[in-house]
């Protein structure tokens, strides 16, 4: 029987959102707003390359 190996694969979604704010605190946190609120909605064109990773062989 072969060995067998698990692994694990990951898509990633990111976009860039500029947003206007007094400091990197308030950014942050108006960028969590806008996300929770769903004015950031991440789809296949936000879609970032694909990431294996090695899990354990046995």
């Amino acid at each position: 029987m072969w060995p067998h190996s698990e692994i694990e694969a990951h898509e990633f979604l990111s976009r860039i959102v500029e947003i206007e704010a007094k400091n990197i605190d308030e950014a942050v946190s108006r960028a969590k707003e806008m996300y929770q609120n769903e004015e950031i909605v991440l789809d296949f064109e936000d879609f970032v390359k694909p990431k294996l990773s090695y899990q354990k062989c046995y």
